[in-house]
């Protein structure tokens, strides 16, 4: 299966999706999206394929986002692809795009929803937080 993620190595959220993508044997495509961002036309798409508005892939924290003004909802998604065209700090990570769909894998373990379900093993996230158990099973939060 191919396995795509738009990735940002200094996110502990990214780090343990990418981690996980692993985890049950896929070498995913990594694109660091600071460094190679996505066009207005694969982030439009991103959105359209997660099936969510685009600005559900906004991130606020650590961004310009509120110096922008992008809270307001009168902003247009051309408005809001020209923002992060100009700062591609303001997509959310990590998106992850997979055969069985497209998603913001946030939290992280969200991933395990387009990857294959056989035969997981136990999977601890960076802060110790159990994803899949003993069992093979996804833990609920």
């Amino acid at each position: 299966m191919d396995v795509v993620i738009y990735h940002n190595p200094a996110c502990g959220t990214s780090r343990n999706t990418l981690e996980l993508i692993r985890h049950v044997g896929l070498e995913p495509r990594v694109i660091e999206y600071l460094k190679t961002p996505p066009s207005r036309a694969e982030v439009a798409d991103l959105a359209a394929r997660a099936g969510v508005p685009l600005r559900d892939l906004l991130r606020e924290k650590g961004t310009p986002f509120a110096e922008l003004g992008l809270g307001d909802p009168a902003r247009s998604e051309e408005e809001l692809l020209d923002a992060i065209e100009a700062h591609p700090i303001l997509l959310n990570r990590p998106i992850v795009v997979s055969a069985m769909g497209v998603k913001l894998c946030r939290p992280s373990e969200a991933v395990l929803d387009l990857l294959p379900a056989e035969g997981l093993k136990p999977f601890i996230k960076e802060d110790g937080e159990v994803v899949i158990d003993a069992d093979g099973r996804r833990v609920a939060r």
